[in-house]
């Protein structure tokens, strides 16, 4: 039969997908199956398949198979139009147009577009952007068609035109591999699937060479190295394209010939040869270079005589001392260890002789934090460094520039990556002050290298620790759970309260009492609204993990309603009232990597989403943009970092083994909490997660700053 998509109800992980349709002489009815995977509302499907009854939710239709169509009747062109999928038309223009050209509409808007202009409020400027969406959505839908073909989802068909446009088929048709890295959901799996569909012999050697570079950045982004022993960069390799290793070997060599990969020894263990992808390997030795300079170069930092603030503890003051003498210096500590004071007196007192302080975080809600912590304006680095896209030493700043600063005070620096690291030391002008601040029992990065961690490594670089807890005193659980943690000790629940386990065992009953905890009863217990709760998750996958959680709190907290204008991308569903949060820094839109919002409207005409952030900003997302959103119902402890909430909840079970439960992702839970955290698990995981160190980042880092700052 042939039918129209009125409303996406459901799309799941896996794409399927559950549709509302409406069909010329049937009722509207429900129709299912993954071959819906794709499929948007006003679209016109050939549906091939069976009747069938659910138990509880009634007739239905099981899609075999769909095929799209263009819409024939007046009222199926007019709900096309009319449902946002061409941008600029929405219902009552779509409406406009249909009247005047009755079924004729989408022949006159395919071959005599310039017609348009016949129907009133469509001049030139309108007609023209009305064309070329309506070209685009042919070839996204031509798109489709292909990819299913290839046995690949469609749903990545979008985001390939996004990148490649009007050459989107050649590249699928010549070289696939060209999508890896550059579309986002496409790695070598799919692009290899693609690529041996059309025609690619699997021992190709741009075949090996993708999977090499593959391997390389898996390494990177999943992981955090930095390099990969070669070795075992061939096996894996090898593994991944099921050949010889032996074939691996020359397209090693090829790619060094291209200047797209380096081996050299490792810096740390002579004799073992490692590989590094080339724009990593570049960052690394520049970083390297960076720090040399800035802890070489003599001091510019303007003192009058120190006066000692008699409120501060003796390593305190030494850190003070420290700061205000070493060009590049270190300031570590727990929770509760006086960090934000002890930098507030230092900025203090560089102002009070007259120079000039920046304090930067990498995460705009890390700043926000700094600077409710230390009085003082705080900024992200990625905004400090908007003069200077790219580290080059020979860049001029203006007076006026941040990295300018005498004293350039980072936060939260166990965050910064290799790449955000290199661009922040080669902006900062040889004679200025460099103060790292953090917390090296957190998480590392989520991008490659362990920064924090091998800076203080290199024992030449100056350093102190805070080891005494000043709000121990106030009785914090939390203070209390993270120390014992940090020691490998399993975390207690103490009388003053703060920290809570409470034992479940069953996955599925976690989830269920974690949401309840996160909507319902610590709100209730607190006086709180439930956005004052944030689930923490060490999973993404799973029944318990962030995706999971955060569907079944966001299908409570704010189910679909026919008032409330959705919009599904791929398996998620933004709906006016939903939380969400940027995973991406935006400068043109002028949000960043871990703002939280609210969902204020879905405009289909304009095919976007309107978001409100916390404070106040109105921003537009374009529904191709949204993978630059996601819901902050439950999020990733990763992607808490920097971040801290009045209460926090988090599932910690020993789901796909446990493998994200170790000790610094469960201290990085714990001190995201300001008033209360409550882990909801089995007992076993939590002892896995307090006992199991992670493993150390391959990085040269700090070999090679040691062996240049002996030279």
């Amino acid at each position: 039969m042939e039918a129209s998509v009125e409303q996406l109800v459901y799309v799941r992980e896996d794409e399927y997908t559950v549709a509302r349709m409406s069909a010329d002489g049937e009722p509207d009815f429900v129709a299912t199956g993954r071959a819906l995977a794709g499929v948007q509302p006003g679209e016109t499907l050939r549906l091939t398949g069976e009747w069938g009854r659910h138990q509880r939710y009634g007739r239905r239709f099981a899609v075999g198979g769909c095929e799209r169509v263009a819409p024939s009747s007046v009222r199926a062109i007019r709900v096309y139009l009319g449902s946002g999928l061409i941008r600029g038309i929405g219902p009552r223009l779509a409406y406009a147009i249909v009247d005047h050209f009755g079924e004729a509409t989408l022949k006159v808007i395919d071959s005599e577009p310039g017609r348009l202009t016949e129907v009133l409020n469509i001049g030139p400027l309108r007609q023209g952007q009305i064309v070329e969406a309506w070209r685009e959505q042919k070839s996204i839908a031509a798109l489709m068609v292909t990819l299913q073909g290839l046995g690949v989802s469609p749903l990545l068909a979008a985001k390939i035109y996004q990148v490649f446009g009007q050459d989107a088929d050649e590249v699928l048709a010549t070289d696939p591999y060209r999508l890896i890295g550059r579309v986002r959901g496409i790695a070598f799996r799919i692009a290899d699937k693609i690529a041996l569909q059309s025609g690619v012999p699997e021992r190709s050697p741009q075949r090996v060479k993708a999977a090499l570079l593959d391997r390389l950045e898996a390494a990177g982004s999943r992981e955090g190295h930095c390099f990969v022993p070669l070795p075992a960069l061939v096996r894996e390799t090898a593994e991944l394209i099921e050949q010889d290793p032996d074939l691996v070997r020359p397209a090693v060599d090829a790619l060094i010939a291209d200047r797209r990969l380096v081996v050299e020894t490792d810096p740390a263990q002579p004799g073992r040869e490692v590989a590094y992808a080339k724009h990593v390997h570049s960052r690394e030795v520049a970083l390297t270079a960076e720090v040399t300079r800035l802890m070489r170069a003599p001091s510019t930092l303007p003192l009058r005589p120190y006066r000692e603030d008699p409120g501060l503890h003796d390593d305190q003051r030494a850190a003070v001392n420290m700061a205000l003498t070493s060009t590049v210096s270190i300031l570590t500590g727990g929770p509760g260890s006086g960090k934000s004071h002890t930098v507030k007196a230092i900025a203090t007192t560089v102002k009070a002789g007259g120079g000039t302080v920046t304090l930067t975080a990498p995460t705009g809600k890390a700043a926000k934090r700094l600077s409710e912590l230390t009085g003082l304006p705080a900024m992200t680095v990625h905004r400090m460094l908007a003069h200077q896209p790219d580290p080059d030493p020979e860049t001029l700043f203006d007076d006026e520039s941040p990295a300018r600063a005498d004293l350039i005070v980072v936060d939260e620096a166990s965050m910064l990556d290799l790449h955000l690291a290199t661009r922040l030391t080669a902006a900062v002008p040889s004679g200025s002050h460099l103060l790292f601040i953090g917390d090296s029992d957190q998480l590392p990065s989520i991008g490659p290298g362990d920064v924090l961690a091998d800076l203080l490594r290199v024992m030449t670089v100056p350093r102190v620790q805070l080891t005494h807890v000043f709000r121990q005193a106030d009785g914090s659980g939390i203070v209390e759970a993270a120390h014992l943690i940090r020691a490998g000790r399993m975390p207690m629940t103490p009388g003053g309260g703060g920290f809570w386990f409470e034992e479940l065992d069953d996955p599925e009953q976690v989830a269920r009492r974690v949401a309840h905890l996160a909507m319902v009863a610590i709100p209730r217990k607190q006086n709180v609204e439930p956005g004052q709760v944030q689930v923490l998750c060490p999973m993404r996958k799973g029944e318990t993990g962030a995706t999971a959680l955060g569907r079944l709190i966001q299908d409570q907290l704010n189910p679909a309603a026919d008032d409330k204008a959705e919009h599904w991308s791929g398996a998620t569903v933004f709906r006016v009232g939903d939380r969400v949060m940027p995973i991406r820094n935006n400068y043109d839109k002028g949000v960043f990597n871990g703002e939280t919002g609210t969902v204020t409207a879905v405009v289909r005409e304009e095919r976007a989403v309107e978001i409100r952030t916390d404070d106040g900003k109105s921003v537009n997302y374009g529904f191709d943009e949204l993978d630059d959103l996601t819901h902050a119902y439950a999020i990733s402890v990763h992607r808490s970092q920097g971040s801290e909430y009045p209460f926090v909840v988090a599932p910690i079970v020993a789901e796909s083994g446990g493998i994200m439960l170790r000790r610094k992702l469960l201290y990085t839970l714990v001190t995201r909490a300001k008033a209360w955290v409550v882990l909801v698990g089995q007992r076993e995981a939590l002892e896995l997660a307090v006992h199991r160190l992670g493993r150390r980042r391959n990085t040269g880092l700090a070999r090679r700053l040691e062996l240049s700052l002996e030279s």
